[in-house]
């Protein structure tokens, strides 16, 4: 697995820091789920690479950013005490990233949940997001979305396929069908 430190990234420690600087603990939560998940993203997007043009640096960058907003969340297990519903972090990070001029970034964050979140999704489970679609439409944000998927911010260790699927089996076979395209696509 590649070799991913924040010195590497400037561009995201700086804006980890400018928004997590006072936030010690969730700042740690952050950067240690963030990390891991840009390893597998970036180890994904290489293997990948050989048959289609991925933008690594992308990946690597959007990786560490995708769980930006979470901060702004209730969430006191990740050491945030905000006020949003933690399902809102990722439209969070997506408007952070769009005021530092990070567009491509920003749809990560709003497209990274579960598989997607498609607008039926959203209204059907009475989430607190705008109605429309956010599921990942590149390749970057498919890679991404997916290492997401085998890391928990409160368990340590890479979550097993099989764990995935149990997870997403919660929501809708449907959630189940795309992860299982992905990881015959991704896993390498």
């Amino acid at each position: 697995m590649p070799h991913i430190t924040l010195g590497n990234n400037l561009q995201a420690l700086a804006l980890i820091d400018k928004y997590y600087g006072e936030h010690k603990e969730a700042r740690k939560v952050l950067l240690a789920h963030s990390i891991q998940v840009a390893k597998l993203a970036v180890s994904v997007a290489s293997h990948a690479e050989r048959t289609e043009a991925v933008d690594l640096e992308f990946v690597e960058t959007a990786a560490l950013l995708h769980d930006i907003g979470m901060l702004y969340t209730d969430s006191p297990k990740l050491a945030c005490f905000g006020d949003k519903p933690y399902i809102c972090h990722g439209i969070i990070g997506a408007e952070l990233l769009r005021e530092e001029g990070l567009p491509r970034h920003a749809l990560v964050c709003e497209r990274h949940i579960g598989v997607g979140l498609s607008v039926e999704d959203i209204r059907g489970q009475g989430l607190p997001l705008p109605h429309r679609d956010m599921s990942p439409q590149t390749l970057e944000e498919r890679i991404i979305a997916y290492a997401d998927l085998f890391y928990s911010k409160t368990t340590p260790g890479k979550r097993t396929a099989e764990k995935v699927r149990s997870s997403l089996a919660r929501f809708d076979s449907k959630k189940v069908d795309i992860f299982n395209r992905w990881h015959q696509k991704f896993q390498t």
